[in-house]
């Protein structure tokens, strides 16, 4: 896949504005504490906004993404992500840095990042052959993986060295050096006719293609309701980790890595599995063994033991979520139709990232009267319940070539 120039200026494009996009993950949060003074419930609600931008956004993303040439949408995202991410440290600088402002670009990056994530996940298909799309996924995912295993180590630094405005500045810049290697891409893009319709009724049309469709529904119900449960599980993980089992900081940084470092090997591993197994299996048996392994972190007791079964659960964990995550997108590649793929895209996104923060809410309500364990062991359960929806489903005998 590396042989092709096509390919090739896709991945480094990537690869440059997902460990930048690590930078601001992480020093969002941290301008709002340590800049602005921010409180936990505006931490929440930093969360929340992003989740929702992204939910009210995902459909004309869809839209976008199959009545429009996808290049132009990818680098005009680059360039918006740029220039709003550079406001900050610019109003900090200024002191006219606030809370309100701070929401409103959150808002507005989380939009286009969905514009970009519907139209990249989209372009692939025009970029490599059918038999190919399994590779180049997981080649893809791979730079997510290595993004998430150096990006918060860099963020520390780049934090303690520049303070947390200047650190996102360079995440402005990595967005501008990826929309230059997208401007070199050559795509041949089959862009359907226009419709008669508005583009609401035609990102509707999107949601309801899903909906009826045997295959993909099951994967919209799955992601739908596993997301919801994860929320659940980023919401409380730190505050179970620091309050109930006493880590240490520096602990819980190592345990995380580990989690970084096993999303690489899943990535490695999923294209090697996938010639041996079904599709449908691998979906099942990846889902089935995050909420099994999500199980055990209610279990964790005390610091030594607590942070064993956190290790552990991260080093399985987090080798089943890329695995899972290459394949359905694989999957919906070569099973939607090709005039509707980006909205389908588009409704996979919304399941996923509208579903999230309304877990994380839900979360941090039925913790105050449940407790931080019976609200994470719901978590488990419901992300294993996720996977009878692929089981009872045409999906379970599903297989693509």
């Amino acid at each position: 896949m590396f042989r092709d120039p096509n390919f090739r200026r896709l991945w480094i494009a990537q690869t440059i504005s997902e460990i930048g996009s690590r930078i601001t993950r992480e020093g969002l949060p941290l301008t709002a504490v340590f800049v602005l003074g921010g409180t936990s419930a505006d931490m929440g609600i930093l969360q929340a906004i992003g989740g929702f931008a992204a939910l009210l956004a995902a459909p004309i993303a869809g839209w976008m993404a199959d009545r429009l040439h996808r290049k132009p949408v990818m680098i005009t995202a680059d360039l918006g992500r740029a220039v709003l991410l550079a406001l900050i440290p610019l109003a900090a600088t200024q002191g006219w840095l606030s809370l309100p402002l701070l929401y409103t670009i959150v808002a507005a990056t989380s939009i286009l990042t969905v514009a970009f994530d519907v139209a990249y996940q989209t372009i692939v298909p025009a970029l490599v052959r059918r038999h190919q799309l399994l590779e180049a996924n997981s080649k893809l995912a791979l730079t997510a993986s290595t993004a998430e295993m150096v990006g918060p180590a860099i963020t520390g630094f780049l934090v303690q060295a520049l303070t947390a405005p200047r650190a996102i500045l360079l995440d402005a810049i990595s967005f501008l050096a990826s929309a230059a290697f997208l401007s070199r891409l050559r795509a041949r893009e089959e862009i359907a006719e226009k419709p008669d319709t508005n583009p609401f009724h035609d990102a509707i049309n999107g949601i309801r293609y899903v909906l009826h469709h045997s295959l993909l529904r099951p994967l919209l119900l799955r992601d739908s309701t596993a997301s919801f449960f994860f929320g659940f599980f980023s919401a409380l993980y730190v505050l179970f980790a620091v309050r109930e089992l006493g880590l240490k900081p520096a602990a819980l940084g190592l345990i995380i890595a580990i989690g970084g470092a096993s999303n690489f090997l899943g990535a490695l591993l999923a294209e090697r599995i996938g010639r041996r197994f079904q599709t449908g299996h691998i979906l099942i048996a990846a889902t089935a063994a995050s909420g099994c392994i999500m199980l055990l972190i209610p279990l964790a007791r005390g610091p030594i033991w607590g942070a064993f079964i956190l290790a552990i659960t991260q080093l399985l964990g987090d080798i089943s979520y890329p695995i899972y995550s290459i394949h359905e997108i694989t999957f919906r590649q070569k099973t939607a139709d090709p005039a509707l793929l980006g909205r389908v895209n588009a409704a996979m996104q919304m399941a996923f990232k509208g579903m999230w923060p309304i877990g994380a809410l839900v979360g941090g309500f039925l913790a105050l009267h449940i407790g931080i364990r019976g609200t994470l062991t719901l978590a488990g359960i419901g992300v294993l319940a996720s996977a009878l929806v692929l089981y009872f489903s045409p999906l379970r005998r599903a297989h693509t070539t």
